[in-house]
């Protein structure tokens, strides 16, 4: 029979392997302009801005019209601002931007465009304030997200 070991023993050992995985980490963005941080931070923004319109359309949060008149609202305004931080050559780590972007512009530009155009219907449509009339705005807005994911958007790179 094998004596019994205390789960601490292996502290050190594993507080050591977090330490060197954290070391793994993202490196600060150090090319002019940043683009890749900045391109990141308005599309977590635009994260953080409809995951509370989702779930109160999905009902896991009660259904607030003002609130979600002034989510869709911020997420129109957001929804113009990360294409500037596309320029040629902003693809390194820890972009996640496919060479599509900049080989197939025409068709990227297509998706942004889309992207707009579905955020501004969504802020138009939350001034009803109806749930079940934003409700398919919101999922087209979000297939349109989807879409330039597929096309334009790789597997994270660590």
């Amino acid at each position: 029979m094998r004596p019994y070991r205390r789960p601490h023993f292996h502290l050190p050992l594993l507080l050591a392997a977090c330490a060197a995985l954290s070391a793994c980490g993202h490196g600060k963005d150090t090319h002019p302009g940043q683009p890749v941080t900045k391109r990141e931070a308005i599309f977590k923004e635009f994260l953080r801005t409809s995951e509370p319109v989702g779930m109160m359309l999905r009902g896991s949060k009660p259904f607030e019209a003002q609130r979600v008149q002034q989510l869709s609202a911020t997420l129109k305004a957001l929804s113009t601002q990360p294409w500037q931080y596309f320029p040629v050559g902003s693809t390194y780590y820890p972009s996640r931007a496919k060479p599509a972007v900049w080989e197939k512009p025409a068709e990227f530009k297509a998706a942004q465009d889309r992207f707009i155009r579905a955020a501004d219907r969504l802020a138009q449509v939350a001034q009803g304030g109806n749930p079940d009339a934003i409700r398919p705005v919101f999922q087209d807005m979000s297939e349109s997200c989807k879409a330039c994911h597929q096309e334009f958007r790789g597997p994270p790179r660590f």
